[in-house]
């Protein structure tokens, strides 16, 4: 074999082999062993506020530190909920000469590090909104001007986060339709610029903004993100999907949850996140349809807890009703969400998903039962059917009632349209 030709052999044997490393990282990128994507970060579903539901892009200075002074006196942040995030629409519509991001300046004259060092002070922790791509949802849809988005300036725009003392990064997809590699690939330079920060920022990513991941493909996402959107956009609505064909209303994700193909449960530093809560929230825009009830946010809570779901809360903190704070900082709700067991929540077979059952960490099961229907419905189920030990009598705290009973083999209850119960259930041992 001449010099040559054993040279060109060689050279092509170490681009095979450089290929073959390529393709192996990005193979191993895709599909690493599942483990926290951001290490030091929370261990339980997080608790906050995004500023979306209320204000969408009407946001500024004065509105976020409302936002963070009533969290502390609602007993929000007492309760358990720490993050106050600001959503899209907060940055100068143009990055700076060296084309770092920076706040918009006549809605954050102080700037970002600012708004944070004052949630700081609250004992809170602050977060912050992007994406991926070139430019942000609200860019992309025309009501914001501008294309900031992080594509290309990951890693600094990760380190202007690190630096203003961000502790949260929502991060949303806002592109084209997309395969699900494209999007663990995407989502995975930040993190990856995130880790390199050394700051344990909370990696919030929503891969179904433009694109829908097919709903048994969201466990790709461990080990990317902390918590992963596994749905379109949540209204404050309870059945927007005939209204509103790219949005979903409560009883739209509860019909989403319960199908056979779904595929999402958590982990420690991995969660499954059903979206902001819409519960106290005006209507979108442009939707003929009114906001959530009471019954209906029962419904929302009682859902989102036995899910096991960060709860982002959507309203306005500094004018909510009474009702609606004892939601939110219902303990027993707050236990049931925060369970450390993370045992995912199971629909009853043939319940169309209007009954949920989760056993939790101190040999408890939580239930759940929703009632779809537009009128007042009874509901009864054997204690045995819903997965509880075969025994007599079980200990029941109707979470929502405050009420503690004594109850022999079968629940029964009447509730209201779009109502819902939420259980923490004990079998009694007969012999004490």
């Amino acid at each position: 074999m001449s010099r040559g030709r054993s040279a060109l052999i060689l050279i092509v044997l170490a681009v095979i082999g450089v290929a073959a490393t390529v393709l192996s990282v990005h193979a191993f990128r895709r599909h690493a062993p599942a483990g926290p994507a951001i290490d030091g970060v929370t261990s339980s579903p997080p608790l906050g506020w995004n500023s979306w539901n209320v204000f969408g892009c009407n946001i500024d200075e004065r509105r976020i530190e409302q936002a963070a002074e009533a969290m502390v006196s609602t007993g929000m942040r007492d309760a358990g909920y720490r993050y106050v995030v600001i959503d899209d629409c907060w940055f100068d519509p143009r990055r700076d000469e060296s084309g770092e991001l920076r706040a918009n300046p006549a809605r954050f004259p102080h700037g970002m590090k600012a708004v944070a060092d004052f949630v700081h002070a609250r004992g809170l922790l602050f977060g912050i909104y992007a994406s991926p791509g070139e430019a942000t949802c609200a860019q992309n849809g025309g009501s914001y001007p501008g294309r900031t988005g992080s594509r290309g300036h990951e890693t600094q725009d990760a380190q202007t986060f690190a630096r203003w003392g961000v502790d949260y990064l929502k991060y949303d997809w806002c592109g084209p339709p997309a395969d699900v590699d494209e999007l663990v690939d995407s989502f995975t330079i930040m993190r990856d610029a995130l880790r390199a920060t050394g700051r344990p920022i909370v990696y919030s990513v929503n891969p179904n903004s433009g694109t829908v991941v097919p709903p048994g493909q969201y466990e790709r996402f461990r080990g990317v993100a902390t918590m992963t959107r596994v749905s379109q956009d949540l209204v404050p609505a309870w059945d927007a999907i005939d209204a509103y064909d790219t949005s979903l209303g409560v009883v739209d994700a509860l019909t989403n949850a319960a199908r056979p193909e779904f595929r999402c449960s958590a982990q420690p530093g991995f969660f499954c996140d059903y979206d902001m809560l819409v519960a106290g929230a005006p209507q979108v825009a442009g939707i003929n349809l009114p906001p959530l009830n009471e019954a209906e946010s029962r419904s929302q809570l009682a859902l989102w807890a036995v899910w096991g779901s960060p709860l982002i809360a959507g309203n306005d903190l500094a004018r909510m009703p009474d009702s609606l704070r004892a939601l939110l900082i219902n303990r027993e709700l707050l236990a049931i969400d925060q369970d450390l067991r993370r045992a995912p929540a199971v629909s009853l077979p043939g319940s169309a998903g209007t009954i949920w059952t989760r056993p939790l960490a101190d040999g408890s099961t939580a239930i759940v039962i929703v009632n779809r229907d537009d009128s007042a419905q009874p509901f009864r189920a054997a204690f045995s059917a819903l997965g509880l030990p075969k025994t007599r009598q079980f200990d029941v705290l109707d979470v929502f009632a405050g009420t503690r009973s004594v109850q022999k083999l079968t629940y029964r209850t009447s509730l209201a349209a779009h109502d819902a119960v939420l259980l923490r259930v004990r079998a009694i041992d007969d012999q004490h």
